[in-house]
């Protein structure tokens, strides 16, 4: 009889596995149900038309957010007169309360998408800034400015941050080489194309339609965003687990899903406690928050600082803003690298050795040096201290840009790989600091170019990169004993495997080591 029992039970076993493989999903040993490798509905295994599109629509959204942040400070300019406040006040109504929003943000929103999926929060969060951008340009009063730059600001941490998590869901960690990449450069593209764009705007039309068009943007983003896939894996393991129940109701079956949020106690929990106690419990997030804030900091000092140096050599606004354009070149010219980081992915893969995030660091290295030398270069070759003609100091730009997209994206993708499908909350507690830090100083440093000469101010910034140099060694020589100090960093790559249809190590023939 007990031979009969075990024989049926064992029979049972047999069926519902291939019951499952016909929905495209597998039993696991302790009898969870996961995704079959072969499984289209995937992320990783979605067509290259799909993963095109919802890629473009989210990079898209981040240069549109990124760019807008930056225009403010040259909308500030003309609404100063406006609404009768200080240059200090104006670009902190405009661009330091966006950039704070930002980073408040950062916090709510990226574990909100690991609980609850990508597709939602793009589509609310896109139509939202759109009515809110119209809403800055058109009520006449500063507190309105303010108000809807800080919402606008706590929107566009969605692209900011969830893009990377997206782009994990997406993408294998060779892909996510060139992925990242494209993230961090449309991200500091934006940067440096936002004063340009609102130069002009604000001197050919108004300042107002600044925000009038950055809401004419967003509003067809959204459309976009209604013809996105939903890309988060263990959502999507729970949707098709749902679907093979109704096929076939009889039976228990459970997915490992992490995600999973039983009451409002626990969300509060993952969406507010889970991101700031990561910031002060990790170390390896302590450590590259620290270096990405640094390195992030000066990227908007030097958008900042540009227009400044140049309109007092008696160049306009408009002229002046165009000196972004080399650091936008030197952006661009961070593709170089990536040759190399996939040489040494495919290297390694040929030689079956085991691939760790601090393999992936060669961006980081290559830009700190490369920083500090473009920003003394930068220093003393501004006229009139320095008998040169401005384009020297002009040319100094290119490098600079080249190494500060490189160390920022090199940062965020090392994070990425440190803590895979949890990678949006890993930048969640990075980006209120970082948020932090840029919104206090960014008032100030037109005070401190005008107090004291462009030179000696640029010095300063000089002497901070220099100091940044000794970050890659420290990340090189100590980071993998950082990382494994890093209790949340392992839990990450547990479930990480548990979610996935094809590990980094199939995809690139690597072994993945903490």
């Amino acid at each position: 009889m007990a031979e009969k029992t075990e024989i049926s039970l064992t029979t049972s076993i047999e069926v519902l596995r291939l019951n499952l493989e016909s929905h495209g999903l597998e039993l696991t040993e302790d009898g969870h149900v996961r995704w079959d490798k072969k499984n289209p509905a995937h992320p990783r295994n979605w067509t290259a038309w799909r993963k095109a599109y919802n890629t473009i629509v989210i990079l898209f959204l981040e240069l549109i957010t990124t760019m807008n942040g930056t225009a403010g400070t040259s909308a500030a300019d003309q609404a100063l007169h406006h609404y009768k406040i200080s240059q200090s006040l104006a670009v902190f109504a405009f661009t330091s309360t966006y950039v704070l929003g930002q980073g408040v943000g950062g916090i709510f929103f990226p574990p909100f998408s690991e609980a609850f999926g990508r597709k939602t929060l793009y589509i609310t969060s896109t139509l939202l800034y759109c009515i809110f951008c119209v809403i800055a340009a058109s009520v006449p009063s500063i507190a309105a400015v303010v108000v809807a730059r800080l919402i606008t600001g706590i929107l566009s941490a969605i692209p900011t941050i969830v893009v990377a998590g997206s782009i994990e869901d997406v993408f294998n960690m060779q892909a996510r080489v060139w992925m990242i990449f494209c993230w961090a450069l449309v991200g500091n593209l934006g940067l440096v194309l936002g004063p340009i764009f609102s130069t002009y705007i604000a001197n050919v039309l108004d300042w107002q339609w600044v925000f009038y068009i950055a809401a004419i943007i967003t509003g067809i983003i959204f459309l976009l965003c209604l013809g996105l896939k939903e890309s988060r894996p263990s959502l999507l393991l729970e949707r098709q687990v749902a679907a093979f129940r109704k096929a076939a109701p009889t039976g228990l079956y459970r997915t490992r899903n992490p995600d999973r949020i039983p009451d409002l106690k626990a969300f509060l929990d993952v969406t507010i406690i889970r991101p700031i106690r990561l910031l002060f419990t990790e170390p390896i997030i302590i450590m590259v928050t620290i270096m990405d804030s640094v390195a992030t900091t000066l990227f908007y000092l030097q958008a900042e600082s540009l227009i400044v140096v140049y309109t007092s050599l008696g160049l306009s606004g408009t002229q002046a803003s165009l000196s972004l354009i080399p650091v936008g070149i030197g952006c661009l010219l961070g593709f170089l690298p990536r040759f190399y980081d996939d040489w040494k992915l495919t290297k390694l893969r040929q030689q079956g050795k085991p691939l760790q995030p601090e393999d992936k660091l060669f961006g980081f290295v290559l830009g700190s040096p490369v920083l500090a030398v473009a920003l003394w270069w930068f220093a003393w070759t501004i006229p009139p201290q320095v008998h040169t003609h401005w384009a020297i100091s002009m040319l100094a730009l290119i490098p600079a840009g080249f190494a500060l997209n490189d160390i920022t994206f090199t940062l965020q993708g090392y994070l990425a790989d440190s803590y895979t499908i949890y990678a949006a909350s890993a930048f969640a507690g990075g980006l209120l600091a970082r948020s932090l830090m840029i919104a206090a100083i960014l008032p100030f440093t037109r005070l401190m170019y005008t107090r004291i000469t462009a030179n000696a101010a640029t010095s300063i910034l000089a002497s901070v990169g220099t100091l940044f140099c000794v970050s890659p060694y420290i990340l090189l020589r100590h980071g993998k004993g950082i990382r494994k100090a890093s209790p949340f960093a392992q839990f990450s790559l547990d479930t990480y495997t548990e979610n996935q249809v094809e590990d980094d190590m199939n995809a690139a023939g690597l072994v993945l080591e903490t």
